[in-house]
C-alpha cells in the first residue's frame, strides 16, 4: 500500500557515487548528468579552491584517491588540476561549470576549506545562484563566517552544535533558544558512531518533531539501504541523500513518494513547550 504524505527530497550525493555505471566517478560532470537524466533535480557536491582561487566540485583535500594526479588541491593552480583524470578518463570539474550545465538543479554545497568560504558567496551572488543552494559545512567556524558575507540571503543548514541543541533539548522552543534560528535545514547522518561499538541515533523521531515545530526540514545522510531508507521515511524525514540513486528513486517510485521537484509545504511555528520522547 503506498504511503500518503508529501514527496521526498530526493539527493544525488556526489552524483550517485555507488550507481553500478558510476563507481569510480564520484563528483564528476558525467555522474551529475546521470542524475538528471534519472530524474534528480537535488544535486550533493563539495566544494575546494585551487591556489588561484577556483572552486572546484570535490570531496577531498588531495587529488590523490580519486584521479592520477597527486597533490593538495589548495596548494595547486586550476591549470595543474585540469591535468588530472576522476577513474582515469574525467576532469574535475569547477562548481561554475555545474551550474551552467544544470541550471534547474538545486545544489546541496558541502564546503570543505576555508578558502571555500569567500569564494562560494562570491560565484552564488555572480551567477544569481543564491535560490537554488543550501549550503553547509562540519566547520561551525566556516558556516557561520558564510553566514555572515551572505547576510541571510543564502539557505544553510544546521552546524553540529546546532544539531546537538535539537538532539539534547526537551522541546522544541527550548532548542530554538538554545541554537537560534539561522539555519534553514538539519543534514545529518542517521547515527553517530561513538569509539568502540556504540553509536548515537542522529535523526530521531523527537529531533525531526522539533526540526519541525521550528519550520525546519530534516535530510538524512548518506542512506543507500532500502530498509534504512523505509525506517527514516516512518520518522517523516524531507530528504535522502545517497550513493545509489537507483536504489533511491526505485524505493519513492514504489511508495508514491518520487517527484523532486514538489516541495513540502512550509510548516507553521508551533509554541508547543510539552516535553518530547
Amino acid at each position: 500500500m503506498k504511503e500518503q504524505r508529501r514527496r521526498v527530497r530526493a539527493y544525488a550525493h556526489r552524483g550517485g557515487a555507488l550507481h553500478p555505471d558510476l563507481v569510480g566517478m564520484e563528483n564528476t560532470m558525467e555522474a551529475f548528468r546521470h542524475a538528471v537524466e534519472l530524474g534528480y533535480t537535488h544535486l550533493e557536491t563539495d566544494v575546494h579552491v585551487t591556489r588561484d582561487g577556483v572552486l572546484l566540485a570535490f570531496h577531498d583535500e588531495a587529488l590523490d584517491r580519486v584521479t592520477d594526479v597527486s597533490g593538495l588541491i589548495a596548494e595547486m593552480t586550476y591549470a595543474e588540476v585540469q591535468a588530472a583524470r576522476i577513474g582515469g578518463q574525467h576532469g574535475v570539474p569547477t562548481l561554475a561549470e555545474l551550474f551552467a550545465a544544470f541550471p534547474e538543479a538545486t545544489f546541496n554545497i558541502d564546503l570543505k576549506s576555508d578558502g571555500s568560504v569567500g569564494a562560494v558567496a562570491e560565484l552564488l551572488e555572480a551567477t544569481d545562484h543564491e535560490d537554488k543552494v543550501i549550503v553547509g559545512s562540519f566547520s561551525r567556524r566556516r558556516l557561520e563566517r558564510f553566514r555572515r558575507l551572505t547576510n541571510g540571503r543564502v539557505r544553510t543548514s544546521a552546524h553540529p552544535r546546532e544539531v546537538l541543541a535539537y538532539l539534547l533539548a526537551p522541546t522544541a522552543g527550548i532548542a530554538k533558544r538554545l541554537a537560534g534560528a539561522r539555519f534553514d535545514a538539519f543534514q545529518i547522518p542517521h547515527r553517530h558512531r561513538l569509539p568502540g561499538p556504540l553509536s548515537i541515533r542522529v535523526a530521531s523521531r523527537g529531533l525531526v518533531r522539533r526540526a519541525h515545530k521550528a519550520g525546519k526540514e530534516v535530510h538524512v545522510w548518506t542512506v543507500d539501504d532500502p530498509a534504512e531508507m523505509a525506517r527514516l521515511i516512518k520518522r517523516d524525514v524531507d530528504g535522502l541523500m545517497t550513493d545509489r540513486t537507483d536504489v533511491l528513486k526505485a524505493f519513492l517510485q514504489e511508495r508514491g513518494l518520487w517527484e523532486a521537484t514538489t516541495p513540502r509545504a512550509e510548516p507553521t511555528e508551533q509554541n508547543d513547550e510539552e516535553p518530547e520522547k
